[in-house]
Protein backbone atom coordinates (compact mmCIF):
# COMPACT_ATOMS: atom_id res chain seq x y z
CA UNK A 1 0.00 0.00 0.00
CA UNK A 2 1.14 3.71 -0.97
CA UNK A 3 0.30 6.15 1.13
CA UNK A 4 1.12 10.19 0.45
CA UNK A 5 1.62 12.96 2.55
CA UNK A 6 2.02 16.04 0.33
CA UNK A 7 0.34 19.97 -0.40
CA UNK A 8 -1.80 20.34 -3.25
CA UNK A 9 0.82 22.88 -4.34
CA UNK A 10 4.01 22.39 -3.51
CA UNK A 11 6.11 21.54 -6.34
CA UNK A 12 7.97 18.31 -4.69
CA UNK A 13 4.06 17.07 -3.87
CA UNK A 14 3.05 17.32 -7.83
CA UNK A 15 5.91 16.12 -9.12
CA UNK A 16 5.82 12.83 -7.30
CA UNK A 17 1.84 12.61 -7.84
CA UNK A 18 3.15 13.01 -11.33
CA UNK A 19 5.27 9.95 -11.12
CA UNK A 20 2.86 7.94 -9.45
CA UNK A 21 -0.44 8.66 -11.21
CA UNK A 22 1.74 7.91 -14.80
CA UNK A 23 2.38 4.47 -13.01
CA UNK A 24 -0.93 3.80 -12.64
CA UNK A 25 -0.51 3.74 -9.34
CA UNK A 26 -3.33 4.09 -5.99
CA UNK A 27 -2.48 5.94 -2.95
CA UNK A 28 -3.98 6.99 0.61
CA UNK A 29 -3.99 10.63 0.34
CA UNK A 30 -2.72 12.24 3.83
CA UNK A 31 -2.90 16.52 3.07
CA UNK A 32 -0.36 18.38 4.75
CA UNK A 33 -1.30 22.04 4.66
CA UNK A 34 1.81 24.28 4.47
CA UNK A 35 0.32 27.51 4.82
CA UNK A 36 -0.93 26.67 7.90
CA UNK A 37 2.13 24.94 9.44
CA UNK A 38 1.22 21.49 9.33
CA UNK A 39 4.89 20.13 8.54
CA UNK A 40 5.85 21.10 11.69
CA UNK A 41 3.09 19.16 13.61
CA UNK A 42 5.50 16.64 15.81
CA UNK A 43 3.41 14.05 14.60
CA UNK A 44 4.58 14.88 11.00
CA UNK A 45 8.08 15.46 11.90
CA UNK A 46 8.61 11.81 13.21
CA UNK A 47 8.00 10.92 9.46
CA UNK A 48 9.89 13.74 7.95
CA UNK A 49 12.29 15.64 10.09
CA UNK A 50 13.37 18.02 7.52
CA UNK A 51 9.39 19.38 7.77
CA UNK A 52 8.82 19.07 4.44
CA UNK A 53 6.10 17.35 2.17
CA UNK A 54 6.44 14.58 0.31
CA UNK A 55 6.59 12.08 2.24
CA UNK A 56 5.92 8.24 0.88
CA UNK A 57 4.94 5.18 3.00
CA UNK A 58 5.08 2.01 1.39
CA UNK A 59 4.26 -1.13 2.63
CA UNK A 60 5.36 0.77 6.62
CA UNK A 61 8.56 1.71 5.09
CA UNK A 62 9.15 5.98 4.72
CA UNK A 63 10.65 7.36 1.89
CA UNK A 64 11.71 10.98 2.25
CA UNK A 65 13.27 13.72 -0.58
CA UNK A 66 11.19 13.79 -4.08
CA UNK A 67 13.81 12.96 -6.18
CA UNK A 68 14.44 9.77 -4.44
CA UNK A 69 11.34 8.74 -3.82
CA UNK A 70 10.21 9.23 -7.56
CA UNK A 71 13.44 7.12 -8.34
CA UNK A 72 12.21 4.63 -5.79
CA UNK A 73 9.16 4.81 -7.29
CA UNK A 74 10.40 3.79 -10.81
CA UNK A 75 12.81 1.36 -9.80
CA UNK A 76 9.76 -0.42 -7.23
CA UNK A 77 7.18 -0.08 -10.13
CA UNK A 78 9.13 -0.50 -13.52
CA UNK A 79 6.13 -0.82 -15.38
CA UNK A 80 6.31 1.79 -17.42
CA UNK A 81 9.58 3.32 -17.04
CA UNK A 82 10.20 6.48 -16.81
CA UNK A 83 13.88 6.92 -17.24
CA UNK A 84 15.97 5.63 -19.95
CA UNK A 85 17.41 2.35 -20.89
CA UNK A 86 20.92 3.46 -21.75
CA UNK A 87 23.17 5.07 -19.51
CA UNK A 88 23.78 8.52 -21.31
CA UNK A 89 20.21 8.72 -21.53
CA UNK A 90 20.10 8.34 -17.39
CA UNK A 91 22.95 11.05 -17.53
CA UNK A 92 21.10 13.47 -19.53
CA UNK A 93 17.64 12.58 -17.27
CA UNK A 94 19.78 13.27 -13.93
CA UNK A 95 21.53 16.47 -14.53
CA UNK A 96 17.95 18.03 -15.41
CA UNK A 97 17.21 16.92 -12.11
CA UNK A 98 20.38 17.18 -10.01
CA UNK A 99 19.78 20.90 -11.74
CA UNK A 100 16.64 21.67 -10.10
CA UNK A 101 17.83 20.01 -6.95
CA UNK A 102 20.96 22.37 -6.41
CA UNK A 103 19.36 25.81 -7.61
CA UNK A 104 15.70 25.90 -9.31
CA UNK A 105 13.81 24.35 -5.84
CA UNK A 106 15.67 27.21 -3.83
CA UNK A 107 14.66 29.91 -6.07
CA UNK A 108 11.37 28.43 -5.72
CA UNK A 109 10.05 29.88 -2.55
CA UNK A 110 11.76 32.88 -3.11
CA UNK A 111 9.58 33.73 -6.19
CA UNK A 112 6.31 32.17 -4.73
CA UNK A 113 6.63 33.75 -1.17
CA UNK A 114 7.89 37.04 -2.47
CA UNK A 115 4.61 37.66 -4.32
CA UNK A 116 1.37 34.79 -4.52
CA UNK A 117 0.55 34.32 -0.32
CA UNK A 118 2.63 37.11 0.96
CA UNK A 119 -0.23 39.66 1.64
CA UNK A 120 -1.97 36.17 3.07
CA UNK A 121 0.95 34.97 5.40
CA UNK A 122 1.56 38.75 6.46
CA UNK A 123 -2.25 39.21 7.67
CA UNK A 124 -1.92 36.32 9.79
CA UNK A 125 -1.14 37.75 13.33
CA UNK A 126 2.71 37.71 14.10
CA UNK A 127 3.43 35.36 16.75
CA UNK A 128 1.43 32.84 14.06
CA UNK A 129 3.50 33.52 11.01
CA UNK A 130 7.27 33.81 13.12
CA UNK A 131 6.35 30.58 14.59
CA UNK A 132 5.98 29.24 11.48
CA UNK A 133 8.95 30.84 10.12
CA UNK A 134 11.11 29.53 13.60
CA UNK A 135 10.03 26.29 12.86
CA UNK A 136 11.96 26.10 9.59
CA UNK A 137 15.52 24.00 10.43
CA UNK A 138 17.77 25.99 7.86
CA UNK A 139 18.78 29.20 9.25
CA UNK A 140 19.18 30.07 5.57
CA UNK A 141 16.03 29.53 4.17
CA UNK A 142 14.33 31.37 7.90
CA UNK A 143 16.29 34.36 6.72
CA UNK A 144 15.34 34.09 3.22
CA UNK A 145 11.59 33.61 4.43
CA UNK A 146 11.25 36.96 6.29
CA UNK A 147 13.14 38.80 4.11
CA UNK A 148 10.87 38.11 0.90
CA UNK A 149 7.66 38.54 3.47
CA UNK A 150 9.45 42.33 4.35
CA UNK A 151 10.44 43.27 0.98
CA UNK A 152 8.16 41.49 -1.50
CA UNK A 153 9.86 41.21 -5.33
CA UNK A 154 12.01 44.23 -3.56
CA UNK A 155 13.58 41.49 -1.31
CA UNK A 156 17.91 41.34 -2.63
CA UNK A 157 17.14 37.40 -3.32
CA UNK A 158 13.96 37.70 -5.69
CA UNK A 159 16.08 39.28 -8.66
CA UNK A 160 18.76 36.40 -8.82
CA UNK A 161 16.11 33.90 -7.86
CA UNK A 162 13.91 34.86 -10.89
CA UNK A 163 17.28 34.83 -12.67
CA UNK A 164 17.42 31.30 -12.21
CA UNK A 165 13.94 30.71 -13.58
CA UNK A 166 14.85 32.40 -16.73
CA UNK A 167 18.31 30.25 -17.07
CA UNK A 168 16.61 26.88 -17.28
CA UNK A 169 13.21 27.89 -19.43
CA UNK A 170 16.37 29.30 -21.76
CA UNK A 171 18.03 25.81 -21.42
CA UNK A 172 14.70 24.16 -21.91
CA UNK A 173 13.87 25.71 -24.94
CA UNK A 174 17.32 24.94 -26.78
CA UNK A 175 16.58 21.41 -25.98
CA UNK A 176 12.77 20.99 -26.58
CA UNK A 177 13.80 22.19 -30.07
CA UNK A 178 15.35 18.80 -30.79
CA UNK A 179 13.16 16.73 -28.88
CA UNK A 180 9.72 16.15 -27.87
CA UNK A 181 10.33 15.79 -24.01
CA UNK A 182 13.11 16.14 -21.36
CA UNK A 183 13.68 12.95 -20.56
CA UNK A 184 14.35 10.95 -23.93
CA UNK A 185 11.82 9.15 -26.00
CA UNK A 186 9.11 9.56 -23.67
CA UNK A 187 7.57 11.62 -20.67
CA UNK A 188 9.80 10.89 -18.07
CA UNK A 189 10.95 11.73 -14.61
CA UNK A 190 13.08 15.05 -15.94
CA UNK A 191 9.83 16.49 -17.18
CA UNK A 192 7.87 15.55 -13.95
CA UNK A 193 10.66 17.48 -12.18
CA UNK A 194 10.67 20.31 -14.09
CA UNK A 195 6.68 21.02 -14.80
CA UNK A 196 5.56 22.01 -11.02
CA UNK A 197 8.59 25.24 -11.86
CA UNK A 198 6.96 26.21 -14.90
CA UNK A 199 3.52 25.49 -13.65
CA UNK A 200 4.39 28.16 -10.96
CA UNK A 201 5.48 30.30 -13.55
CA UNK A 202 1.91 30.17 -15.02
CA UNK A 203 0.58 30.30 -11.91
CA UNK A 204 2.07 33.48 -10.90
CA UNK A 205 0.84 34.89 -14.27
CA UNK A 206 4.30 35.34 -15.48
CA UNK A 207 2.61 33.89 -18.99
CA UNK A 208 4.71 35.87 -21.20
CA UNK A 209 7.37 34.07 -20.02
CA UNK A 210 5.60 30.85 -21.31
CA UNK A 211 3.93 32.16 -24.44
CA UNK A 212 4.53 30.96 -28.05
CA UNK A 213 6.30 34.09 -29.26
CA UNK A 214 8.94 34.23 -25.99
CA UNK A 215 9.79 30.31 -26.27
CA UNK A 216 7.94 28.09 -28.51
CA UNK A 217 9.44 24.78 -27.77
CA UNK A 218 8.85 25.08 -24.09
CA UNK A 219 5.06 26.13 -24.86
CA UNK A 220 4.18 23.28 -26.75
CA UNK A 221 5.77 21.19 -24.60
CA UNK A 222 3.73 22.70 -21.63
CA UNK A 223 0.62 22.07 -23.78
CA UNK A 224 1.51 18.22 -24.04
CA UNK A 225 2.18 17.34 -20.78
CA UNK A 226 -1.02 19.38 -19.75
CA UNK A 227 -3.00 16.87 -22.24
CA UNK A 228 -1.56 13.71 -20.43
CA UNK A 229 -4.30 11.65 -18.66
CA UNK A 230 -2.09 11.70 -15.52
CA UNK A 231 -1.88 15.44 -15.36
CA UNK A 232 -5.56 15.65 -14.64
CA UNK A 233 -5.17 13.09 -12.07
CA UNK A 234 -2.08 14.52 -10.52
CA UNK A 235 -2.22 18.53 -10.55
CA UNK A 236 -5.68 19.58 -12.12
CA UNK A 237 -8.01 17.37 -9.42
CA UNK A 238 -5.66 18.84 -6.68
CA UNK A 239 -6.07 22.46 -7.68
CA UNK A 240 -7.93 25.21 -5.62
CA UNK A 241 -9.30 27.83 -8.61
CA UNK A 242 -9.72 30.56 -5.54
CA UNK A 243 -6.00 30.26 -4.49
CA UNK A 244 -5.10 30.41 -8.21
CA UNK A 245 -6.66 33.01 -8.84
CA UNK A 246 -5.21 34.86 -5.70
CA UNK A 247 -1.22 33.85 -7.27
CA UNK A 248 -2.64 35.44 -10.71
CA UNK A 249 -4.15 38.42 -9.71
CA UNK A 250 -0.83 39.48 -7.49
CA UNK A 251 1.42 38.17 -10.48
CA UNK A 252 -0.83 40.58 -12.52
CA UNK A 253 -0.68 43.63 -10.25
CA UNK A 254 3.38 43.08 -9.88
CA UNK A 255 4.57 42.56 -13.57
CA UNK A 256 4.94 45.74 -14.48
CA UNK A 257 7.36 46.02 -12.16
CA UNK A 258 8.79 42.34 -12.53
CA UNK A 259 9.30 42.74 -16.54
CA UNK A 260 12.16 44.63 -16.67
CA UNK A 261 13.78 42.00 -14.61
CA UNK A 262 12.55 38.85 -17.16
CA UNK A 263 14.41 40.81 -20.03
CA UNK A 264 17.53 39.02 -21.40
CA UNK A 265 18.53 41.71 -23.66
CA UNK A 266 21.66 40.94 -26.24
CA UNK A 267 24.13 43.54 -25.58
Amino acid sequence: MLELYHFAFSTCSQKVRLVIEEKGLEFVSHEVNLLAGEQHDPAYVKLNPRHVVPTLVHDGRVFVESTLINQYLDDAFPDPPLRPADAAGRYAVDSWIKRVDESLHPAAPVVTFAMGPRDALLELPEEVREANIEAIPDPRARATRRSVLAHGIAAPEFAGALSVFLDILDDMESALASSAWLSGDGFGLADATLLPYVLRLEHLAMDPLLSRDARPAVASWLERVKARPAYDRAVEAWAAPAAIEMMRSKGKELWPELEPLTRRDVA
